[in-house]
């Protein structure tokens, strides 16, 4: 949660202007998070649309989607530390 409310402070073009971008990569871990969380709990048919429709990713905002997401799955599902901590590097090496 540390990285995406850092992101939350920064302005858009610094989240997008890498390849991958940050928010790209950010993306990428919450999505995977999710078909984790949504398999544990039983579901057998997750989808990418369904995890961004579960985000309510079409919201203007993008990072406060997806913290929200994690916010949301925290509860019942323990973040990958590792993919966390490399994109905290990255961040840290960026900054």
């Amino acid at each position: 949660m540390r990285l995406l409310d850092w992101m939350a402070t920064r302005p858009f073009a610094d989240l997008t202007e890498a390849d991958p971008s940050l928010l790209r990569l950010a993306e990428r871990l919450v999505v995977d998070a999710h078909r984790h969380w949504y398999e544990s709990s039983g579901g057998t048919d997750w989808s990418e649309p369904l995890a961004y429709h579960w985000l309510r990713y079409e919201d203007p905002d993008p990072v406060s989607r997806l913290a929200a997401g994690v916010r949301r799955m925290s509860g019942n599902f323990k973040a990958d530390e590792t993919a966390l901590a490399e994109l905290e590097q990255l961040r840290a090496r960026d900054a």
